[in-house]
């Protein structure tokens, strides 16, 4: 309960019917634009995954997967999927995907160790996207173009739903704003990674925040990124490391910053072993992944996560996630919810 936000005055602008409606017109819209956008097909993805092959997303190498033997494999575990980021790029070189074009998927996970509250919930899902780049993209000059495009369809996502329900009034900028999270500890030296975000949020509307896993110029790191994934380490055209980050908005509603998407150029053979060594996982050279990706047998990419429910909060102007998914939450706080006008599914 101490995680919850409760915002001062909050009213429900769109009944349970409209709420589900409206979630129904902004995936339909949204995933046509994206797939659009960055040319990319949509495949079937998988739930669970073996355990041990390296496939599953490690998030910031903390996180529990949630995991259960299967009968006819002798007890062999699988575990529930945090993200697909490595799976993704295992079914770019499956499909033979040329460079330019993607696929998306539906990834759905269980995050049984997140700290429930507005934002964060048990059950994540989102939509899990990769493409194909050559080797002169891996910059971050390409890496801001596909977050340009990437929040044009938001914005023309976020169109359609107030012109669809006229109470529901526009508040995304026009633009995002790009800054390196060394840049942003030097704007505010004495506020926390999370404060940063806000301030830097409030002020633009739309922030997108380059460099996320790697350690700042104070020893600590913005965020935690696991090292086999995307690239924090390479120098980019601002000469600071790093060709990931995050798109994150200001959220009215809730008075913070919100994150919708983590994103980034992907890991090449010379920068994942670079990681691997910086957190100590070499071990992790010897499994399936890492090994296709160490004899050059995958190709090139760049790939991220967009939140569904998220987006569909965001849009929809709701003040709790649980407005939009149905997941398990505490009996406080789903009482407490309910007295401040946001009862949850």
């Amino acid at each position: 309960m101490s995680q919850l936000i409760k915002p001062t005055g909050y009213e429900r602008l769109l009944d349970t019917r409209q709420t589900e409606r409206g979630i129904k017109l902004i995936k339909e819209f949204f995933q046509q634009n994206i797939s659009t956008e960055l040319r990319l097909r949509r495949v079937t993805a998988p739930l669970f995954v073996l355990q041990g092959l390296g496939i599953n997303d490690d998030l910031n190498g903390v996180e529990r997967a949630v995991t259960f033997p299967i009968k006819d494999l002798g007890d062999a575990r699988a575990e529930v999927v945090h993200s697909l980021a490595k799976w993704k790029r295992l079914s770019l070189a499956e499909y033979k995907i040329e460079p330019g074009y993607g696929i998306y998927t539906d990834m759905n996970a269980i995050r049984a160790d997140e700290e429930l509250d507005n934002l964060h919930s048990l059950y994540v899902d989102q939509w899990d996207w990769e493409a194909v780049i050559t080797k002169e993209q891996r910059n971050v000059r390409f890496l801001k173009n596909v977050v340009e495009r990437i929040y044009a369809a938001i914005r023309r996502t976020e169109y359609l739903t107030c012109e669809t329900y006229p109470q529901l009034k526009p508040f995304l900028p026009e633009k995002i704003t790009f800054i390196h999270s060394e840049m942003l500890l030097k704007m505010f030296p004495d506020k926390t990674p999370k404060e940063r975000e806000d301030a830097i949020c409030e002020k633009y509307g739309a922030v997108f925040i380059i460099g996320i896993g790697g350690k700042l110029s104070n020893g600590e790191k913005h965020d935690g990124r696991a090292p086999d994934y995307d690239d924090w380490t390479t120098e980019g055209d601002e000469g600071l490391p790093g060709l990931n980050g995050d798109i994150l908005i200001w959220y009215p509603i809730l008075g913070r910053s919100f994150e919708l998407s983590s994103m980034g150029v992907r890991v090449d053979k010379e920068s994942l072993l670079r990681q691997l060594k910086l957190e100590g996982k070499e071990d992790r050279e010897k499994l399936y992944f890492h090994q296709k990706l160490i004899n050059g047998e995958l190709p090139l990419s760049i790939g991220g996560g967009i939140g569904q429910s998220r987006l569909c909060m965001v849009l929809l102007h709701k003040a709790h996630i649980g407005e939009i998914q149905a997941s398990i939450w505490p009996d406080d706080m789903r009482a407490e919810c309910k007295k401040l006008g946001m009862p949850l599914i």
